[in-house]
């Protein structure tokens, strides 16, 4: 890379510049998914008895893990909101209002009171500050892929943005290191007096780091030359035929919906994937096949090591040779992979089983998380990208994550097989690889245009 990097007409950014949104793009989404896991975690082990004793233990678990997914509830809410701003203000205080939201609530719950000590407003509380964290983390992911595809060169946009899912593994491990270290060093006394409050304050170092760089960080240079761009502020669409010539009322008169469409079907392959290899596959073999939880578990953490690997390999690849054919490629081999991965996973054995894994996290998961991160952007016009994109991953995500495992868990306790997680994988799959197939190619497009490519 030369020492300024193009990124639209008449905009241009230094290597330091866009050294610095790639370093903020990964670190903020690696701390929306360390805040995330760590609270999943802490729900299913000790916030049942530290914020809802007064229930049976199995009562405990359930609310533990409705305050989980109240998150999800609110990452709609924030996805719409922030979404709007960002493209409405711009995308650099956007993302430093989502760190601060996610960062702030998830330090905050490091130091709230237990049930024992303030009674019923401990969970209220905590059901507050969950709210408050996915309410910042709906436009995050968002955000800092907009940013990054924004601000890479159109020849690395695939690279840069894979940043992105490398960020999602950084978090996911870093919050399961830390507490597979406290659960190995601490008593259960120890955890829940105190140790259970350290992850969470830890936390609190990253946000620093992160607000930092995010307060020296430039705006996008394609929001900075949008055209209906003014004084850094979108015009209203009232006040276009006065702000511009007929080339932008054209381009605002597009009608919205079928890059949406696409976009969430690009979404729904990876996450269905996802909520089926990454969350139901490891109840599933433990329960159903009896194999220690461990080796799946354990078999999920090498697959996103070699996720560091895989992710800005297939960002290369997405540069080379265009998104769909590497969209089509992936799920393409999901598709064929995935009745011997579950034939293989199905014998129990546990170094097969782990291998599977691993093949079906880093092709029908990760791989297709790299490569989604430019392609989904790329999709949409520069004036309503960041909603569009927000939208969509969050209404894609949480649908197919959401019924994903519920399904499999009821067809697999129906059939007592594995054959229909294969076929959900299946469909999945083929969902992204016919959205795919009828999207347009968009490497290289103009992201100062207002239109969708669609």
């Amino acid at each position: 890379m030369t020492d300024s990097a193009p990124t639209a007409p008449g905009g241009t950014r230094t290597t330091k510049d866009l050294s610095r949104a790639a370093a903020s793009g990964w670190l903020g989404t690696a701390m929306e998914f360390m805040d995330f896991q760590l609270y999943s975690l802490a729900a299913a082990t000790v916030f049942n008895q530290l914020f809802f004793p007064d229930v049976s233990p199995a009562i405990g678990l359930i609310a533990s893990m409705a305050t989980y997914g109240v998150g999800y509830v609110a990452r709609l809410a924030g996805a719409v909101y922030f979404g709007r701003m960002g493209d409405r203000i711009g995308r650099k205080k956007v993302l430093f209002l989502t760190i601060l939201l996610m960062g702030g609530s998830t330090t905050l719950i490091g130091v709230l009171p237990t049930y024992a000590t303030i009674g019923i407003a401990a969970p209220v509380l905590l059901v507050a500050l969950r709210l408050v964290q996915g309410f910042g983390a709906g436009a995050e992911i968002a955000g800092a892929t907009v940013m990054l595809v924004e601000y890479a060169p159109a020849r690395r946009r695939g690279l840069i943005a894979s940043l992105v899912a490398l960020g999602t593994n950084s978090g996911t491990l870093a919050a399961s290191g830390l507490w597979a270290v406290l659960l190995a060093v601490l008593s259960e006394e120890q955890l829940l007096s105190w140790g259970w409050r350290l992850p969470f304050l830890l936390s609190f170092a990253l946000l620093l780091l992160a607000v930092w760089m995010r307060a020296h960080l430039k705006e996008s240079p394609v929001f900075e030359e949008r055209a209906d761009v003014v004084d850094g502020v979108a015009v209203a669409r009232a006040e276009v035929a006065a702000t511009a010539g007929s080339g932008l009322e054209a381009g605002l008169r597009q009608r919205k919906g079928k890059a949406f469409l696409l976009a969430l079907g690009l979404r729904f392959g990876q996450a269905g994937n996802s909520g089926l290899i990454q969350t139901f596959l490891v109840g599933y073999i433990a329960t159903n096949l009896a194999v220690a939880e461990a080796v799946p578990t354990s078999a999920l953490v090498w697959g996103s090591v070699l996720g560091f690997a895989v992710v800005p390999a297939v960002g290369v690849l997405g540069d080379r040779f265009g998104r769909r054919p590497v969209y089509l490629a992936l799920t393409a081999l999901t598709v064929v992979i995935a009745v011997p991965m579950m034939a293989v996973i199905g014998t129990g054995h546990p170094v097969a089983l782990s291998a599977a894994l691993v093949l079906g996290l880093n092709i029908g998961v990760l791989g297709l998380f790299s490569v989604e991160s430019a392609a989904m952007a790329e999709l949409f016009g520069a004036r309503t990208r960041l909603t569009q994109l927000a939208v969509a991953k969050e209404i894609g995500g949480t649908l197919a994550t959401a019924i994903g495992p519920v399904l499999a868990a009821t067809f697999t306790a129906v059939t007592g097989h594995w054959w229909p997680i294969a076929a959900m994988l299946i469909a999945y799959s083929l969902i992204t690889f016919v959205s795919a197939y009828f999207a347009p190619e968009t490497r290289g497009r103009d992201l100062v245009r207002l239109e969708d490519a669609a």
